[in-house]
């Protein structure tokens, strides 16, 4: 009998978009900043409801412009008008494009110093894990442009408003990632039914993909593997057509995408009998997850996740881990802020929703890594998925 998930309903009431813009709004009034533009995808989209797969095409800058008060200004190419009449946004200011000489820019400048006029600062996201969507020069020109005015603006990072925002997800945000997860735990518990020896990495993968998009899943873009006898020896490569044997460990590390949201974790497998080592090290590793879900709590911060899952693997023996953080921030992209690294010192709040990824070398070329997803509660956690097995699964087929 196939599996049947039931997905929940699709976008956001309009009162979501204003709530999200009134939180960002009062922090920029805390720092006095009068405006700020946006140019990458899941800023744009979590302010606007502006949703298109046509950002798939680099040609063309797209900038949403958010001001201390009232309600953000679209700034975009004339072939993205009409899909602003589903949004909430009502000012959408349009140039012909592409256009090299200036896509935008000019625009942009003036609709930035019309809505800037108090504190003269402007607000751009220049920080780490992040990038502006529009050309170096124009950038460069608009800097320009901006301190030569009247008012001598200057621009400033915003990145750690927007990360203050975007980390604690609302109720409809939670049902969507959860529901991504479990497409992802379903594909998962699928794969261990139909898993053979004999399979490629590339067909183990395709089979996965197709039975997630059966399930409800809309896109599949981040799905990778990796196997080797014992082991593996990377977690970001792949799939390959390796053919499945004997005493090899499968690693599948997915993000199923649905309504714009992602999962993120992993499941691993066996074939046959593989060495009793790799088998103590997915116990090890299941057991540093455990801490993970044990620790991660509203209050505590990244720094404390991580030593607690570090702490079993060290007593375990692990030679090291190289991935440099062991979990992530989770939600519109696959990875997101925080990191959960030694010694982080970002606070979890009720509402983020992290990634727990341990993995450890146990063997020179070779690494165990299990990862779940959770929802920080102010009580703990709660996983948004069914748990990975306890023990590493055989394909002895």
């Amino acid at each position: 009998m196939k599996t049947e998930l039931i997905a929940p309903p699709r976008g956001f009431d309009q009162v979501e978009f204003e709530q999200r813009t009134e939180r960002l709004q009062a922090l920029m009034a805390k720092q006095n900043i009068d405006a700020l533009f946006l140019t990458t995808e899941p800023e744009f989209r979590y302010f606007s409801g502006f949703k298109s797969q046509f950002w798939e095409s680099p040609t063309r800058p797209w900038f949403l412009v958010i001001p201390v008060t009232g309600k953000p200004i679209a700034v975009v190419p004339e072939i993205g008008k009409a899909g602003f009449d589903e949004t909430w946004i009502e000012d959408v200011r349009c140039w012909p494009s592409p256009r090299p000489e200036d896509d935008g820019i000019s625009l942009l400048r003036d609709t930035l110093i019309e809505v800037s006029n108090t504190s003269f600062q402007i607000g751009a996201m220049l920080g780490p894990e992040t990038h502006l969507r529009m050309p170096a020069d124009n950038y460069q020109s608009l800097k320009r442009s901006l301190n030569q005015s009247v008012g001598r603006h200057q621009i400033q990072d915003i990145n750690g408003l927007i990360r203050q925002v975007r980390s604690v997800k609302s109720p409809a945000e939670v049902a969507k990632t959860r529901f991504a997860c479990e497409v992802t735990a379903a594909g998962f518990d699928y794969l261990l039914e139909n898993l053979k020896a004999g399979m490629t990495e590339r067909q183990a993968c395709k089979a996965m993909q197709l039975e997630m998009l059966r399930l409800g899943a809309d896109t599949c873009p981040y799905l990778i593997s990796a196997s080797g006898q014992n082991g593996y020896d990377n977690i970001i490569m792949g799939p390959t057509d390796r053919i499945l044997t004997q005493g090899d460990v499968l690693i599948i590390d997915t993000g199923a995408n649905f309504d714009g949201y992602f999962s993120d974790f992993d499941r691993n497998y066996a074939f046959g009998q593989v060495d009793k080592h790799t088998h103590y090290a997915y116990e090890a590793v299941y057991a540093s997850t455990e801490a993970g879900l044990e620790t991660a709590s509203a209050g505590k911060t990244t720094g404390d996740v991580w030593q607690a899952m570090w702490n079993v693997l060290e007593n375990a023996g692990a030679l090291g881990n190289d991935v440099g953080r062991m979990g992530h921030g989770l939600g519109m992209q696959l990875t997101e802020w925080p990191s959960n690294v030694e010694n982080g010192d970002v606070t979890l709040e009720a509402g983020m929703i992290l990634t727990l990824e341990p993995g450890m070398t146990f063997a020179p070329g070779k690494m165990m890594v299990h990862e779940e997803n959770i929802l920080i509660t102010e009580t703990g956690c709660e996983l948004l998925h069914k748990r990975a097995w306890p023990k590493l699964p055989v394909i002895n087929s």
